[in-house]
């Protein structure tokens, strides 16, 4: 568990170097009083552990850049990856001050040592208007273009990146997608259509991560209540961490999403442990009073049904669990 007596914590990241996982996280000072303050205050923190439980805060990674610049306002979720020739690389998101905070794109660091990062003001990528929703569609409440997952697509090919985005059509709380973008060098990128399509019944598909549990591949996300299509709310479901499979057919089945925790945590990541057993890491999102809570879980294992159809919790607290309603 990691909670700061100073601030708030949220979404997050992790890498693993040898023995130590590094945690990257959002985070914003408690002296604002008011957690709905936070996102535009957002930087990103640094925390190191062995165990997945016992964490040490260390250097915080990035803050937002001095003003004019695509990250001058707040920094948001993203993911870091090892290039090949051993040097660190995180995706981040950035939102500005001229946009009000309210368009997204997407931005680089690197670094050597996993502690000092540095950015690279030239690589930025905004959505794609050929397939993506822009602020000016007027759908939507931001250009929602964020928490890029990068990893590779296969051992010697492209790196891909999914992205938090809206497709440009699609009733507006209809329109949640996963967007695509790859690269051959991490420098360059090329967007693509979205991997899936619209009308699932998201209006955003949060903190993405695709990985491998165990042979078989999923897609998590996280989806509160309030972003749920209007469909999905009259049938009486509830926000949470989501994950969904493969049918074949699409790269992930949206539409057939399951909630594998209620909105108590939110920002789900999956992890192997020390003993390599998967686990499910999550920041604790509301109280029983519904209230903001602003700190990192310990660990929930996980693991496939017997019938390989469902990912199941393994000893979760019973405040997780999907049955269990929020106010």
């Amino acid at each position: 568990m990691l909670r700061l007596p100073s601030s708030w914590t949220w979404d997050f990241w992790l890498i693993r170097d040898e023995s130590t996982y590094h945690l990257f996280f959002l985070k914003a000072s408690r002296a604002l009083h008011d957690p709905d303050r936070r996102h535009l205050r957002a930087t990103i923190g640094h925390a190191i552990s062995e165990d997945l439980r016992s964490w040490t805060e260390v250097a915080d990674a990035l803050v937002p850049s001095d003003a004019p610049a695509a990250d001058d306002l707040a920094v948001w979720t993203g993911s870091v990856i090892r290039d090949d020739q051993g040097g660190w690389w995180m995706f981040y998101t950035g939102v500005a001050r001229r946009e009000h905070g309210l368009v997204q794109k997407i931005l680089a660091a690197t670094s050597t040592d996993l502690m000092t990062w540095h950015k690279r003001p030239g690589l930025v990528l905004e959505a794609d208007a050929r397939w993506y929703e822009k602020l000016d569609d007027d759908g939507w409440h931001e250009e929602a273009f964020r928490d890029p997952w990068v990893a590779r697509t296969s051992t010697d090919g492209p790196w891909q990146m999914l992205i938090t985005a809206r497709d440009k059509d699609g009733a507006p709380d209809n329109r949640g997608v996963v967007g695509v973008a790859t690269s051959s060098d991490l420098r360059s990128w090329q967007q693509q259509a979205p991997l899936t399509l619209p009308g699932a019944g998201f209006g955003h598909l949060e903190v993405l991560q695709a990985e491998v549990v165990n042979g078989r591949a999923v897609l998590i996300f996280s989806c509160p209540t309030a972003a749920l299509s209007g469909e999905r709310r009259a049938r009486g479901q509830r926000g949470g961490i989501w994950y969904a499979l493969t049918d074949g057919k699409q790269a992930f089945n949206i539409d057939e999403a399951r909630r594998l925790t209620n909105e108590t945590v939110y920002s789900g990541r999956l992890i192997q442990d020390p003993t390599t057993a998967w686990s499910l890491l999550a920041f604790r999102n509301l109280d029983e009073s519904g209230a903001f809570v602003g700190e990192l879980a310990d660990p929930v294992r996980v693991a496939w049904s017997n019938d390989g159809a469902r990912l199941e919790l393994i000893d979760a607290p019973d405040d997780w669990l999907p049955q269990r309603q929020q106010r």
